[in-house]
């Protein structure tokens, strides 16, 4: 879908950074309008149209998981996009599973935004565009081994490597080299790609 047909809608209480990615997407070519709370946006969402949401996950009014779910349940759907530090992976993963189409980790480059924000659009072009099928990510599923498995349930959990690490009873650097091989083996070429496939293909282990 062209950067023509729809708008892109920031949800930020931050003035700075509602401006600063405004800005940039802008000048990108994107049809942009901000919204200073997710209270705000809740209130104009029901009468929205060919829009896209970008979200922040962590604010005082209600959390960006909060408006996610509010949103998903509109009868006009708008694909929604998450930004979220590192240490909020778990609260990314909450925002996906309530509705979310794809979470973005601080900081991030321009391109990446971008590119998800476009991945975002095509849903309002066909509701049941996916970047992967339920049976292709379950056929990669099969090919992990137990302990992978095991691995990514966790990573899926939003939990960091040393938590992982301890309650599987191996060293962080094993779990590298396991979530390492789920990369690989998943062909996700990100954390967010990875939660999408498994999402995709339901319960893990």
């Amino acid at each position: 879908m062209s950067s023509d047909d729809f708008t892109v809608h920031i949800v930020d209480d931050e003035e700075a950074v509602r401006k600063s990615l405004a800005f940039m997407l802008t000048i990108n070519g994107f049809a942009v309008r901000v919204h200073e709370s997710a209270t705000a946006f809740a209130h104009f969402a029901p009468g929205a149209r060919d829009a896209v949401l970008v979200t922040d996950l962590r604010m005082p009014d209600m959390t960006g998981v909060d408006l996610i779910r509010v949103v998903s349940k509109l009868p006009n759907k708008i694909p929604s996009l998450v930004v979220t530090g590192h240490g909020d992976v778990p609260m990314a993963v909450e925002a996906m599973k309530a509705g979310a189409i794809d979470f973005i980790e601080k900081p991030f480059d321009d391109t990446v935004i971008i590119e998800a924000i476009r991945r975002a659009a095509d849903h309002l072009r066909d509701r049941t565009v996916t970047s992967e099928s339920a049976a292709d990510v379950r056929d990669r599923l099969a090919s992990l081994s137990d302990r992978e498995r095991q691995v990514l349930s966790a990573v899926v959990a939003g939990l960091p490597n040393k938590t992982i690490a301890y309650d599987l009873d191996i060293s962080p650097r094993t779990v590298e080299v396991h979530r390492s091989n789920v990369m690989g083996k998943m062909k996700a070429k990100s954390l967010p790609e990875l939660v999408r496939m498994a999402l995709a293909a339901g319960p893990v282990a």
